[in-house]
């Protein structure tokens, strides 16, 4: 998907692809089909394997890539041999870089013990190129999502871990998004039935959506 020169691909799962006029941003990395050593920045939302892939860091990587992580990736990114740039970031933090800017965001069940809320794991909104994206992370439908009035917000619609479909149809509703896109199904869970009902659920309130085809 193209929006004024900002290219957004859905690698699967919740791995996303941001290429703007100078970066190539990865989030994510999961079950990645190439090798691309391509990633100028990677984000990585918390220490999951489906999340914090080491096997998939090592095709996207290359001298010089900067990876932006919570604190409990770090053991894992240290066994990478590339000449990478690894950086700690925290709930709330800001950082600026180049071409962009994040900060980062509450990722956390309600109820459930897979991503709780005392371990701080993250979202991340992303402001690029005048433009500002929110990928969740594994979240339910949370608080900290009122107002935060992003134009592309990436959400998890599977269930069990996350929101299912109708959660994050609220939470499209609540961010006050003007793009909401679905992740995290067709993978490890989830089907592209969850996707699909998703997307009707935000057209009924009026959320312009869509699904991204698998690159």
């Amino acid at each position: 998907m193209n929006i004024d020169g900002l290219e957004i691909k859905w690698l699967g799962h919740s791995a996303i692809k941001i290429i703007s006029k100078t970066s190539k941003i990865y989030i994510d990395p999961f079950q990645i089909k190439k090798e691309y050593h391509d990633a100028d920045y990677i984000l990585i939302t918390h220490p999951h394997y489906d999340h914090c892939s080491l096997e998939d860091l090592q095709k996207i990587v290359k001298d010089g890539t900067k990876i932006i992580m919570q604190a409990d990736c770090q053991s894992k990114i240290l066994r990478l041999n590339n000449k990478i740039d690894m950086q700690i970031i925290s709930l709330g933090e800001k950082k600026a870089f180049d071409s962009f800017e994040i900060q980062a965001i509450p990722a956390y069940n309600i109820g459930k013990e897979f991503h709780s809320k005392e371990q701080e794991w993250l979202g991340y909104i992303i402001k690029i190129q005048g433009k500002r994206i929110y990928h969740a992370g594994d979240t339910d439908l949370i608080p900290e999502m009122e107002n935060l009035n992003v134009d592309i917000a990436l959400l998890p619609v599977s269930g069990k871990y996350t929101m299912n479909a109708e959660e994050a149809a609220q939470a499209a509703e609540k961010i006050k998004t003007k793009l909401a896109i679905p992740m995290h199904y067709a993978s490890i869970i989830g089907t592209e039935d969850d996707a699909d009902k998703f997307i009707s659920l935000c057209k009924e309130k009026g959320i312009n959506s869509q699904k991204l085809f698998k690159e």
